[in-house]
């Protein structure tokens, strides 16, 4: 009877492969704690993000590819995640892996609903996260994400509210109903440190920052005092929108902030009773301005009535009706942004990998 050894266990899951990494979970170093007893295989495989769109796959493979062993019975696997950091700042965040900034070229594309819907997701795959309202302008994460508490103040310090386990921080929690801002650069770029070094943030996996649309004074002042990890930019298929996004992709460029995707908001109404799909503002024109910029495409959302009434009421779609086609879009869209993170920490390249595989995200 073979003794089966651990480097016979190793060498079969190096034929288990990262689709989106395109190295195998060896060389990764996914895989850890390999117990072996008689034929009973356990083992640990630790991914890079607990919203890895591929985990499922990947647990079965390793399975398989273990049983294969002569003298295998049994094999257990624990799939655990321990995200990594792309996002090191000494004096700012210092306590947080990665920083996203979502951006759009123009007002109107649903960027804030993107932003809370990434954000609530993520958190409900296990991941720790914050969300940073910078759309000092329009301030309206407060709103989509139910919280009507005022902030308190800890030695000094601000504690971020948290709601659906997401920390949150805004302007909006400061100001008045109807109060408007009227704020120049020198006063945003302030509230940017004061959010980042003045509120209690803990340890983060994902800080998500949701900016004002355009490319004006927050988002320099973000990428020169706190360089992100990268940017996510949101449009709609229309080739205005697509036409401003592009300019958004150029100044986050010329700030030396890495592009992690595009995603196609509002791509298209499936009528409920019917089926039928109304291309409203056109299709796939996100998805070709990636190409075309070289950045990769992270999925498209549908218009959906839930999706509205969820950021109206501060319920969001994927806490209301978690099991819905919309719900379940948002999350590939969040899987697939986590994985292009993990490809920018792996790599550790300035500009990420552009061959994404949208696994998720309602492909026509």
């Amino acid at each position: 009877m073979s003794t089966i050894t651990e480097s016979a266990v190793l060498e079969a899951l190096r034929s288990v492969k990262d689709p989106d990494l395109h190295r195998d979970i060896v060389e990764l170093g996914f895989v850890k704690d390999i117990k072996i007893c008689g034929g009973n295989i356990a083992f640990t495989i630790e991914l890079t993000t607990p919203a890895c769109p591929v985990k499922k796959m990947m647990e079965d493979e390793a399975k398989i590819s273990v049983m294969k062993i002569p003298g295998v019975d049994t094999v257990n696997i624990n799939m655990t995640a321990q995200v990594r950091a792309t996002f090191q700042n000494k004096e700012l965040l210092k306590n947080v892996k990665n920083l996203i900034a979502v951006g759009s070229g123009k007002g109107g594309v649903g960027k804030s609903t993107v932003a809370s819907a990434i954000a609530v997701a993520l958190a409900k795959e296990g991941a720790k996260v914050g969300l940073m309202d910078l759309d000092v302008w329009g301030p309206n994460i407060p709103l989509m994400m139910g919280i009507k508490s005022t902030v308190k103040v800890l030695d000094g310090k601000i504690l971020p509210i948290e709601k659906y386990g997401v920390k949150v921080m805004s302007i909006g929690f400061f100001l008045k109903d109807n109060e408007p801002v009227i704020w120049r650069g020198p006063m945003v770029h302030g509230l940017i440190r004061q959010f980042a070094q003045d509120v209690i943030w803990g340890d983060l996996d994902y800080m998500i920052c949701d900016l004002p649309p355009g490319t004006g004074d927050v988002q320099i002042s973000l990428c020169q005092s706190i360089p992100p990890t990268g940017a996510v930019i949101v449009s709609t298929p229309q080739d205005v929108a697509l036409l401003d996004a592009s300019k958004a992709i150029a100044m986050f460029r010329k700030v030396n902030t890495p592009i992690l995707g595009i995603i196609e908001n509002m791509s298209y109404y499936e009528c409920p009773k019917c089926s039928n799909r109304a291309e409203l503002f056109g299709y796939g024109g996100a998805e070709t301005a990636a190409k075309s910029s070289g950045v990769p495409f992270l999925g498209r959302i549908p218009i959906d009535v839930d999706i509205r009434i969820g950021g109206d009421s501060g319920e969001p779609i994927s806490i209301k009706k978690p099991n819905s086609i919309a719900s379940e879009t948002l999350l590939g869209v969040a899987r697939n942004l986590a994985a292009q993170i993990s490809i920018a920490n792996i790599e550790k390249r300035n500009e990420p990998v552009i061959d994404i595989p949208v696994s998720w995200g309602g492909s026509k």
